[in-house]
């Protein structure tokens, strides 16, 4: 039996809901990483820095006992956003990015923005404290095909930003395409991005196998085989610019199993097994430590952790259906085996 052990890693793109959800599904986090991003996009947004801190102390009051888990927060960026909230939000210590959602891109983004060029004076107050703008890399034009979102977002709004920002830190939040692994290869050291273990598992035929899949829709989508292995070839490279962010987002099994299914794949429990396990098939299990454990940290500019996370190859079977407050909701990979299993 073989046994790997990892520094602890971190999560650097998680939805953790609230209330009832959020004490239901913290503890599949907790179980494997030692701090998370956790994304402002509840309902109401938290679009202020006094939102933010009471979510973080709800995450906080809701922790296993003894548990060892720090929640790293974000802010909604919104088109009425000051750069006294900015301020407010460096000065925190808490607060270690700030979310750029285009209006209507995904779950609750419909506060988010419409016009890029509206919080030019958000970004220059960001660039100057050195304060990371947080990706979410599509366009949510009608007339766009939702294939194409990520890549003209890319040529329309994300090269002139970086551009204009060249000091401004950026992470394009779970990339899925070939050239948005290009954009951040290409572009500076400040430039990086997150990678979710769906999109290095799976392509958009997953989508169709055997009929509608709803708990395989997640945005942006999946993509072609052509973008998955370019993906997953970033993964693997050991470059510091890519690293994990699971983009874990729970739904329940009503709302996924629905007409207008939700997007969101809640992948919590699997992740970093599966991400052992894409890697390991890859012949890369040297470079799994620091997609996982260093690259992220080292991006945002915080101290690696101490602690070591063992995992062994010791197949298991993915629950079908777990609790979510008062409701249920099917995990990625559900009824199916993973070949690695965390030890501790």
């Amino acid at each position: 039996m073989q046994t790997l052990l990892l520094t602890r890693p971190d999560d650097w793109h998680l939805h953790l809901r609230d209330g009832l959800q959020l004490s239901a599904i913290l503890p599949d986090t907790v179980a494997h990483f030692a701090r998370a991003l956790i994304m402002p996009n509840l309902k109401p947004p938290l679009t202020t820095v006094a939102s933010v801190l009471a979510y973080r102390s709800r995450i906080l009051a809701a922790l296993p006992k003894g548990a060892d888990f720090t929640p790293l927060m974000t802010l909604y960026l919104t088109e009425n956003t000051s750069p006294a909230e900015i301020i407010l939000a460096k000065q925190s210590g808490v607060i270690h990015g700030i979310k750029f959602y285009p209006a209507g891109a995904t779950t609750h983004s419909e506060a988010g923005v419409q016009d890029i060029t509206r919080v030019w004076p958000i970004l220059e107050t960001m660039e100057k404290l050195d304060l990371p703008l947080l990706v979410h890399g599509e366009v949510s034009s009608p007339e766009v095909d939702p294939f194409d979102r990520e890549q003209v977002f890319l040529d329309r709004y994300l090269a002139p930003l970086v551009e204009k920002f060249s000091n401004l830190r950026v992470v394009l939040e779970h990339i899925t395409t070939s050239e948005a692994v290009e954009f951040v290869r290409h572009s500076s050291q400040k430039v990086a991005a997150t990678i979710t273990p769906h999109h290095m598992f799976l392509n958009r035929s997953a989508l169709f196998q055997g009929g509608l899949r709803p708990h395989y829709y997640c945005l942006p989508v999946l993509k072609r085989e052509k973008h998955r292995r370019a993906i997953l070839d970033a993964a693997i490279s050991g470059n510091p610019k890519f690293f994990l962010g699971t983009d874990s987002a729970p739904h329940s099994r009503f709302s996924k199993e629905s007409g207008c299914a939700c997007a969101g794949i809640y992948n919590a429990p699997v992740a970093l097994e599966l991400c052992t396990e894409i890697f390991s098939n890859a012949n890369a299990l040297n470079r799994l430590e620091g997609f996982t454990s260093f690259y992220g940290t080292d991006f945002y500019e915080l101290r690696r952790n101490q602690g070591i996370l063992s995992l062994e190859e010791s197949p298991w079977t993915v629950p079908k259906e777990v609790s979510f407050g008062a409701d249920h909701l099917v995990p990625f990979c559900a009824g199916e085996s993973m070949q690695w299993r965390v030890k501790n």
